[in-house]
């Protein structure tokens, strides 16, 4: 008689048939629908490309007590549960900003030991690309799809309401890390974050396109486009936290070790706890972005070693890399473009100024990568790396020239159009790279980091923008150890690479999501065929309305500005001016055929418009500070005249009321004790830019940091009261619009105690890492008179905020 699993019928030993009848009836229907539903509608593939896993049927015996039943046991979550053996780790590397010719291990001044013993214990990769900018290549990195396919064609803080630009990676195309968590790995996420919608950015959530809402179980870093790494805005999981005092070995503290202190930590205790799982740790620093900060004993060792100036680095950088083999014998060194000076144009004031920028890099750039040698120390401890597939890319684009053509103390000036002199930059030469500046090197050393190529970070149609220098180890898998691959490449092929490397399928669905195709090309085909032909074959480049489209070796590019103006003069993006290259023979984009062969460049022309239209590209958009009004995006404060905020309240910026140029009034609601009081009320912005409102000295005092260029300062003229006490500043703008100055009159219980001026304010960006804070003060301090967290000891009720 026919017995439906899991399902002993000589048990059912009851004295009532009709129970014994039902029970039977239901429970044989039952089994012949699962049964039904497995074999006609999902098999046993299809089942394994849907996640989350459905779940397995019971497979034991049931009786009508445990007695007379047969228990299964749960599983635990570890890929050899879904039949992949010997899974390997995975530590993914990116490091912010750097140039193909910056590291050592492709040909770069800068010593690289840790990305050399990656190389020379697996493979350097001479053609990989990126996008040119950051939160386009980190979103297609993570999800294997071009990055206007998943919906960021410009950073999140740019994003607008077309489908490639909107800032929000789809459900539709789930990041790696999504899918390996679901195949029991362990998942953690160290360092930047610039995949965070700006609007989504705060404790208020939604929190499903922060780190642990894909795929990730762990994350401590920061969410943004670059932080101070001396005074980080730490988040862990969803948590906003100050840094410690000191990093781990008690020495002072810093970032980019901090990553690695907490990196390494993760994976100890993964390997403690589960020794059989495997762990995903995606380490992305926020170096080399700017701010180039770094502590001081790494910028000593490269005292005197950029005398020679930017023309001769990309010589003697030229040279090195002919010599290792990652360009070809006959690739041509391109020049220099013309709207950057010649190192022997500049005076000696200049040449002193800018060598020590570029020493600070250097030694930025290096600390980062002995930051990256502990965490593969620390794997090698462990004996893990044998079976651990390392990938060190080094570079999210190219080389950062939005330091402007004399590089600037601080960053916020940049972004604010606020000018910056040579005196100012002497005065402070011996403090660069250190915790008072927000420092960036000009624009010509960006294109020295980017030898031999043309352009810099932001122009996706050359590949000094986008050629990225990567090495992969698997010592495991990978034999051809130190060989070096030539196939073209890119950051969406990272996605299929794990994948297939691990055995695991690409899903269609995950929770319930139809999944868009994985758009990249796995590189495990090159990890033991040095000469395979690529499989990469068409890829097109868009960031800016900079254009470019590559097939079958073959290269057309169309620039369309110079990256570091804040906005380019008008051009038609449909009749631009294209460039041909045959990048199979001409390796740096250095001779132009597009005048040769004009039917090729043609055919080149309409493969990027339809590959365009294909990935959400269209319509094309080249604007720049247009894109960034906050008006273009979903807002928390839209709508809204009243603010009120409770003590120690944060919030960044892109969720924090927009005050630039508009009048409005600050009121707190303290109450201060007989003996006084001080402190912060309110605080935007810190020591790169930024306002304040405190209590100091028994006075009331409004701070306005513009940048650093000029300060503002209304103090009251007499001590405030104790007792309950409403405090206020009125800030009243002379007219409505970026650099308006404004008049800040200060009151006690509606008693006017001071007034002064605000003689030019912040047009674009307080911030580009720091909080809105009430009640204390966290980063950096808004001025130097007073150490932050400066809580407010008296207290604090709440503080409004009323736009008038």
């Amino acid at each position: 008689m026919f017995s439906p699993p899991g399902f002993d019928i000589a048990l059912l030993q009851i004295s009532k048939p009709s129970m014994l009848n039902r029970i039977w009836r239901v429970a044989a229907s039952l089994t012949i629908a699962l049964t039904l539903f497995l074999e006609t509608a999902v098999s046993p593939a299809l089942a394994q490309e849907i996640l989350p896993h459905p779940e397995k049927p019971f497979t034991g015996k049931i009786g009508l007590t445990y007695k007379t039943s047969e228990e299964v046991k749960s599983e635990l979550k570890l890929p050899s549960t879904y039949g992949i053996k010997d899974a390997p780790n995975i530590l993914l590397v990116l490091v912010d900003d750097v140039g193909y010719g910056q590291f050592g291990t492709f040909g770069g001044s800068i010593p690289t030991p840790t990305m050399d013993r990656i190389a020379n214990n697996g493979l350097r990769y001479t053609q990989f690309h990126t996008t040119a900018l950051c939160s386009p290549t980190r979103a297609a990195l993570l999800t294997g799809r071009n990055h206007h396919s998943v919906s960021n064609g410009v950073i999140t803080e740019a994003g607008t309401g077309l489908p490639g630009y909107s800032g929000v990676i789809p459900k539709s195309a789930a990041t790696f890390s999504q899918i390996l968590q679901e195949y029991g790995y362990a998942t953690a996420w160290f360092g930047k974050n610039h995949n965070v919608p700006d609007w989504e950015s705060s404790a208020a959530g939604p929190f499903d396109h922060w780190p642990l809402g894909l795929g990730f179980d762990y994350f401590y870093g920061f969410v943004g486009g670059d932080t101070d790494q001396f005074h980080p805005a730490i988040v862990e999981n969803t948590t906003r936290l100050e840094p410690p005092e000191t990093n781990a070995d008690g020495s002072s503290y810093h970032f980019t070790t901090d990553m690695a202190d907490h990196a390494i930590n993760y994976i100890q205790t993964v390997k403690a706890l589960s020794p059989e799982k495997p762990f995903l740790a995606y380490f992305a620093t926020g170096a080399t972005h700017a701010p180039h900060q770094v502590p001081q004993a790494w910028i000593d060792k490269f005292k005197g070693q950029f005398d020679m100036g930017w023309d001769q680095y990309r010589e003697q950088t030229f040279a090195r890399q002919k010599k290792l083999g990652v360009i070809p014998a006959d690739a041509k060194l391109t020049p220099r473009p013309d709207a950057l000076p010649a190192w022997d144009s500049l005076s000696s004031e200049e040449q002193k100024v800018y060598a020590r920028m570029m020493e600070v890099f250097a030694g930025f750039t290096a600390q980062t990568d002995y930051e990256v040698g502990r965490v593969v120390d620390t794997i090698d401890a462990l004996g893990e790396l044998d079976n651990t597939l390392v990938i060190y890319i080094a570079g999210d684009n190219g080389s950062s020239a939005e330091g402007g053509l004399e590089g600037l103390l601080n960053e916020m000036t940049f972004f604010n159009g606020l000018p910056e002199s040579t005196a100012q930059k002497l005065a402070a030469i011996d403090t660069l790279g250190g915790p008072m500046n927000y420092n960036h090197f000009p624009a010509a050393w960006a294109w020295a980091m980017d030898t031999p190529f043309q352009w810099t970070k932001q122009i996706a149609s050359h590949f000094g923008g986008t050629r990225n220098g990567m090495a992969i180890a698997w010592p495991a898998q990978i034999k051809d150890k130190g060989g070096t691959r030539y196939q073209f490449s890119h950051v969406i092929d990272i996605a299929p690479t794990i994948l297939e490397a691990i055995g695991i399928e690409a899903p269609v669905a995950v929770n319930g999501v139809g999944q868009k195709p994985i758009e990249g090309t796995s590189l495990v085909y090159t990890f033991d065929a040095a000469q395979a032909p690529t499989r990469h074959t068409t890829q097109y480049f868009e960031m800016l309305g900079n254009q470019g489209i590559y097939s079958d070796g073959w290269m057309a590019s169309a620039l369309r500005g110079i990256p570091w103006l804040s906005e380019n003069e008008p051009m038609d993006l449909l009749n631009m001016d294209w460039e041909l290259y045959h990048i199979d023979e001409d390796f740096t984009q250095a001779v132009d055929l597009a005048d040769q062969k004009p039917q090729k460049l043609q055919e080149m022309k309409d493969l990027f418009y339809a590959e365009a239209a294909r990935y959400n590209v269209l319509p094309l958009d080249d604007r720049k500070t247009q894109r960034l009004d906050v008006s273009n995006r979903p807002s928390l404060t839209a709508g809204r005249d009243t603010f009120i905020y409770p003590d120690h309240f944060r919030v960044p910026e892109g969720s924090a009321p927009d005050l630039k140029y508009k009048s409005h009034t600050i009121t707190a609601d303290v109450v201060i004790p007989d003996e006084g009081a001080e402190g912060m009320l309110l605080t935007q912005g810190g020591r790169f830019s930024g306002y304040g409102l405190f209590v100091q000295d028994g006075k009331l005092v409004y701070h306005y940091n513009l940048a650093g260029v000029e300060r503002y300062e209304v103090k009251s003229t007499s001590n405030i009261p104790t007792g309950k006490v409403t405090l206020k500043a009125v800030y009243k703008t002379d007219a409505a619009r970026p650099f308006a100055g404004a008049t800040v009159t200060l009151y006690a219980n509606n008693k006017k105690i001071g007034q002064g001026r605000v003689d030019k304010s912040i047009a674009n960006r307080i911030s580009l890492d720091e909080t809105l804070d009430v009640g204390f003060d966290t980063g950096t301090p808004v001025t130097e008179d007073y150490a932050t967290p400066f809580d407010f000891t008296g207290a604090l009720n709440k503080v409004t905020i009323d736009l008038t």
